[in-house]
């Protein structure tokens, strides 16, 4: 898996743990000076671990800001602090605790000296009296690799949880969204319709004789008119409008910017584009279907749910279908 890592410290200690880290093809890193330069790179980047200087001013707090953003939590810190050779195990603990606590995923003390070792190159290598530096770098690559696992379990997650909603929000004859979509998206239409102040509109429609049609031809003839129905309404619609199947023989769309004239105009082109061009179900039959529709347009007194905005559509296309069907009953001029 690809990989990206950002520095966060002091020149010394950009410098100490780059060469600890070492250079692989499938790793990338990238460095910022303190905590306020890396917050800006972390949201344009999205790293996906921080190796974080804890003696550094406000070290704590970037991994603690990290953690409070739900974008942003995945990202794997490991908060590396720098201590002399004589510091005892419980101080250690301590700081250990405390960084764990605050949101860093891990936390990894190294000596003070390997941190000097840019400043006073030709020093002699007293780590060599106490823990090699090859240990140290083996256990620094380590967390690295835990970290990268977790991240790459996250990312397995997100993608199952992404294949799970398209599946969950999807009807599987039509490939359409299906009713669950539909409740969800209605709200945050009609909240962006009125935040900035534009129309917003709803054709509902249905299959004219649809139980005719399975009951004459049976089930899968009128499962091939739905498949149909949906792929003539997607490809008629104009970008911004959304098909739905609410259930059944029903469908809704959403008419984004678009006011009850607009809807009206809109919903009667579907009719027409439906019957005048027979179903090919198969190579001995060739169906004429006709459809019935209602629209309505957003009021300033509808709730935010657009339970009654859809619940004037659904009326007018009642009275579309007592009317004779193959038309549209629009609910009139309504404003937001």
């Amino acid at each position: 898996m690809d990989a990206s890592i950002l520095l966060v410290g002091d020149e010394n200690f950009r410098y100490s743990l780059f060469n600890l880290v070492g250079q692989t093809p499938t790793l990338t890193m990238a460095s910022a000076a303190d905590p306020l330069e890396a917050m800006p790179v972390i949201l344009a980047q999205q790293p996906d671990l921080l190796l974080v200087q804890a003696t550094q001013s406000d070290g704590l707090d970037l991994c603690q800001q990290v953690k409070a953003q739900s974008r942003l939590a995945w990202i794997y810190c490991i908060l590396i602090a720098t201590a002399a050779e004589s510091m005892d195990r419980a101080r250690e603990i301590e700081l250990e605790a405390i960084a764990l606590e605050v949101g860093a995923d891990a936390y990894l003390q190294l000596p003070l000296l390997l941190f000097e070792r840019k400043v006073f190159p030709n020093a002699p290598d007293l780590l060599a009296k106490s823990v090699p530096t090859a240990q140290l770098q083996r256990l620094l690559q380590a967390k690295i690799q835990a970290g990268l696992r977790q991240v790459r379990t996250y990312r397995e997650l997100m993608r199952t949880n992404d294949v799970l909603s398209a599946i969950a929000l999807s009807d599987p004859l039509t490939s359409l969204n299906n009713r669950r979509a539909f409740e969800w998206e209605l709200p945050r239409q009609i909240q962006n319709a009125r935040s900035r102040g534009i129309p917003i509109s709803l054709i509902m429609l249905d299959v004219d004789f649809f139980k005719t049609i399975n009951d004459t031809h049976g089930h899968l003839a009128g499962d091939q008119v739905l498949k149909f129905l949906a792929a003539r309404l997607r490809h008629n619609l104009r970008i911004y409008d959304t098909p739905f199947r609410y259930g059944g023989e029903e469908f809704v769309i959403i008419l984004s910017n678009t006011d009850s004239q607009e809807a009206f105009a809109i919903a009667n082109r579907l009719c027409q584009l439906v019957s005048e061009q027979p179903f090919a179900i198969d190579d001995s039959l060739d169906l004429t279907v006709t459809i019935s529709a209602g629209t309505a347009t957003l009021r300033y007194d509808d709730d935010g749910k657009g339970l009654s905005l859809l619940q004037r559509a659904d009326q007018c296309l009642l009275q579309a279908k007592t009317q004779g069907r193959n038309r549209v009953v629009g609910c009139g001029v309504e404003s937001i």
